[in-house]
């Protein structure tokens, strides 16, 4: 099937009126990796955005930039970006059906018995990516950074010719169906998207994976720079507060000046690496970045809680989500250790239990303290109890049967409960019901009670949901 997936996307591409050489026009910027790909991406638009803005006169090369990303967390037009924002409806809606005709024009053209059939569209993933291609072709878009699904040598994304810059963020192991088990493996697919002659930068990344794109950088003709973190980095106060983000802003430093140099910016030094002092723009891109449901901090008031909510999904993820939760608490040290801290978790596809167990133990590690949770609640990525999933969050990869028994979910509990027995374990059915549980454990309490809500994108996308329909802004 890997073997297919570019050859079937040109296809696609050609189906919709383009050859895949036709985004070059696009200046793309392609980004692949394991962890941290989709802020990385965030931190590139919004410095280019930045540096778009400060340029008042026509001779700017950059005026519009596109940010193409996945998962969204609670509208599905938050994959297609415009100048970081969302395409409107009405602009969604537009590019989705010009899309959706001009591949049943080509079905009826080529002499299909019926173009309305499914199989005259791509899969979801392929037909957003066509769709976004399309939109930014249409809007003048003059740099789109575009973030692999998974992988990359097959990605749907690796269409791209020509791109301005290539990426690869922090590599971990997940996908390991489709990327294979071993970090060699995954480095070997997420290098595909290498190009002759187009700068490839990395963050660091274990000895095993860098012999692989290394040797996969001089296979596609290409040099390959390791990206240090930025020794500024430390003075800004990132939009993405955490310290796992310090090396996905820097490598997005090194990705937007190496595009800037590439479109001929004057105003970005041609010997610009990590020791050159970062301009203003650079700075407030940095600062003014946002990507919901990464180390995202929100304050309930109403309800006493603050709410910490990150969508870690991969081994490597949870920990760093474990990481960045211990640290707010340290810097709230006036919080009795015996005050609440409240779990709220799921995970529906992957080794769930293994996912709770890296939590536990690195949350213990890092509190001094084999409670670190004196709740958990395990509930589905069911949004609503009453409606179940707004559209936008249903996911189609979960067994029914599961679902319906809440089999996932009873073995997390079991998992937390062996891990720390003292632990008051709940499951539930919804995210709405974890929301009420949680914050029936806040009532009363006198400090703000902490909460963290990780381990799968669709669980945090579902409860910005919850939180976002109370204040009146669930249907935007």
């Amino acid at each position: 099937m890997n073997k297919n997936a570019i050859p079937e996307m040109i296809e696609w591409t050609q189906r919709i009126g383009y050859e895949p050489s036709d985004f070059d026009r696009l200046n793309p910027i392609h980004i692949a990796g394991t962890k941290g790909k989709g802020s990385t991406s965030a931190f590139v638009s919004s410095i280019l955005y930045q540096y778009a803005k400060s340029k008042q006169h026509d001779s700017a090369k950059t005026h519009k930039v596109g940010l193409y990303t996945s998962p969204h967390l609670r509208f599905v037009r938050e994959r297609i970006q415009i100048n970081n924002e969302p395409l409107s409806e009405a602009a969604f809606a537009r590019y989705f059906f010009e899309t959706w005709d001009r591949l049943e024009e080509s079905a009826r053209a080529a002499g299909h018995p019926d173009p309305s059939l499914p199989e005259t569209k791509p899969v979801y993933f392929r037909f957003l990516t066509l769709m976004a291609l399309h939109c930014y072709m249409e809007e003048g878009v003059d740099v789109a950074v575009i973030e692999c699904g998974i992988g990359g040598e097959y990605d749907s994304t690796n269409i791209l010719v020509k791109p301005s810059v290539t990426g690869i963020t922090s590599l971990g192991i997940d996908h390991t169906a489709m990327l294979g088990e071993t970090i060699d493996s995954i480095a070997w697919h997420k290098a595909g998207i290498f190009k002759p002659g187009v700068p490839a930068l990395t963050a660091p990344q274990p000895d095993t994976a860098l012999l692989v794109l290394k040797e996969r950088a001089i296979e596609r003709g290409t040099e390959l720079q390791i990206v240090q973190q930025h020794p500024e980095i430390d003075s800004i106060q990132l939009g993405l507060a955490a310290d796992f983000q310090k090396i996905n802003a820097s490598l997005a430093i090194a990705i937007a000046s190496a595009h800037l140099r590439q479109s001929e910016e004057t105003s970005v030094p041609h010997n610009f690496d990590m020791a050159t002092t970062l301009s203003p723009v650079f700075r407030v891109g940095l600062e003014q970045v946002r990507l919901g449901g990464r180390c995202e901090v929100r304050q309930d008031d109403s309800h006493n809680i603050i709410w910490h909510i990150d969508g870690g999904h991969t081994l490597e993820s949870i920990e760093l989500s474990a990481k960045w939760f211990a640290s707010r608490m340290s810097a709230r040290g006036s919080v009795p250790d015996t005050a609440p801290r409240v779990l709220i978790f799921n995970q529906q596809t992957r080794d769930a239990a293994s996912l709770a167990r890296k939590l536990h133990s690195t949350l213990a590690a890092a509190l001094n303290n084999d409670r670190p949770f004196t709740h958990a609640i395990f509930c589905t990525n069911t949004t609503f109890s009453a409606t179940g999933f707004r559209p936008d969050l249903v996911s189609v990869n979960i067994n029914k049967d599961d679902l319906d028994a809440l089999s996932v979910q009873h073995r997390l509990a079991a998992t937390w409960e062996d891990v720390d027995p003292a632990c008051d374990v709940k499951v539930v059915r919804t995210i709405e019901e974890a929301v009420a549980a949680a914050r029936a454990v806040a009532k009363g309490q006198d400090n703000r009670m902490n909460v963290l809500v990780t381990g799968s994108l669709h669980l945090v996308g579902g409860l910005v949901e919850v939180l976002e329909t109370e204040t009146g802004e669930g249907g935007q």
